[in-house]
């Protein structure tokens, strides 16, 4: 039943965050440019020394696997120091390199614990008080890990789309020309 709760709990987090992403977050980002819209981002993830949790007596079980423990905490602390990286090099092309890379690690890091725990027979008890970090957080990293591959791969100076400007372009247009007639 623990088990069951643990992937439940994944689940539904993946599917609000996912709703709130949807909704509130990539409206937002989407009219950006690549460096603004990347630095929410970058900030988010600059969070994820908190993954050195999975390193601390009391907060995990004592017989919580090492293999995830370390594979996760440390995974974690990279992603954290290329977050921060990136952040201080944007918007330079040195600054999307990084972010690149920060990108590719971070999300590789992710799946990498998924495996490591599933491979190491990971209990959810074991997890103690950082039970929240892969049902609550992980979903949400994942989610935007896939908004800044999405803007990544979009050209420097544009926004990560132009359907939102197009319907105010067009009232501009509109109102200019009752202005002159």
């Amino acid at each position: 039943m623990q088990q069951i709760c643990f992937f439940v709990s994944i689940v539904f987090s993946l599917i609000a965050w996912g709703t709130v992403t949807a909704r509130y977050i990539w409206p937002e980002l989407r009219l950006r440019q690549r460096a603004e819209a990347l630095r929410p981002l970058l900030i988010l993830h600059s969070f994820r020394f908190i993954g050195l949790a999975f390193l601390v007596p009391g907060v995990v079980s004592p017989d919580l696997p090492p293999a995830f423990a370390h594979a996760a905490a440390y995974g974690d602390i990279i992603a954290a120091i290329l977050a921060l990286l990136s952040l201080l090099l944007l918007p330079s092309a040195a600054g999307v390199g990084v972010a690149w890379i920060f990108n590719l690690w971070g999300s590789a890091d992710l799946f990498n614990s998924f495996y490591q725990a599933y491979h190491s027979g990971l209990s959810a008890g074991q997890l103690g008080a950082a039970f929240f970090l892969p049902t609550l957080i992980v979903p949400l990293l994942l989610i935007t890990h896939g908004l800044a591959f999405r803007i990544l791969l979009q050209h420097e100076n544009e926004p990560a789309t132009n359907e939102g400007r197009q319907p105010a372009q067009r009232t501009n247009v509109a109102l200019t020309s009752r202005h002159i007639s």
